[in-house]
């Protein structure tokens, strides 16, 4: 991949997003941060948030359009390659659309089949966490998470025992184990939770 990021947006989506930029308090150059945050059916989910330009990592990447700057996190650039942000032209969800030609890997929407094999020093030190830190702290409550797969610097989690089925898995999984992830190992990226969660004893997804 080039040093360049195809990533565009349209004129009217720079205009609104300059005009709400500007509302930010403070003398502080902000950008327009952008991130994903999980996926949705076959499509990833956004978080699009103003940030402090020199809060920016320096492996994130930097686009300007005109006088908005955009920064994309590190973790997700490959993700944005060819996508662009515009206003909808539909009146019943009006607002900024991505139109984005990426789709998750299939482990990430619930087909952990053909992962990446783990292998290599990340792989070594996200397992390295799991065995020390988090399976012993969830082990009480019958739980356990097992890394299945590695995909650059995205991890794939299985959630087991307790916490497979259980209603407060994904909360466990953002607040706990999560925390615990990035705190030791700072370079992950998205944590995702390919457990069948439907296969649990209290299946808080439905089985279809």
């Amino acid at each position: 991949m080039s040093d360049e990021l195809n990533f565009k947006i349209g004129d009217e989506a720079v205009k609104t997003i300059i005009e709400l930029r500007d509302q930010e308090p403070g003398e502080k150059e902000y950008a327009l941060f952008l991130q994903i945050d999980g996926v949705h059916g076959n499509q990833f989910t956004y978080d699009l948030s103003f940030l402090d330009v020199e809060q920016a990592r320096s492996d994130d990447k930097r686009v300007e359009f005109g006088d908005l700057v955009v920064i994309v996190a590190a973790k997700d650039i490959d993700k944005f390659e060819g996508a662009s942000l515009d206003m909808s032209d539909d009146p019943q969800a009006p607002g900024l659309t991505m139109d984005n030609p990426n789709t998750p890997s299939p482990a990430m929407i619930g087909n952990p089949e053909d992962l990446p094999e783990l292998k290599g020093e990340f792989a070594e030190k996200v397992q390295a966490v799991l065995e020390s830190q988090i399976n012993p702290a969830i082990a009480s409550h019958g739980g356990a998470a097992q890394l299945i797969g590695v995909e650059g610097t995205d991890i794939y989690l299985k959630l087991g025992g307790g916490c497979q089925g259980c209603g407060m898995a994904q909360v466990t999984l953002t607040q706990g184990i999560e925390a615990s992830l990035r705190q030791a190992v700072p370079e992950i990226g998205n944590i995702i939770d390919a457990t069948d969660h439907a296969a649990g004893d209290n299946p808080y997804f439905a089985s279809h």
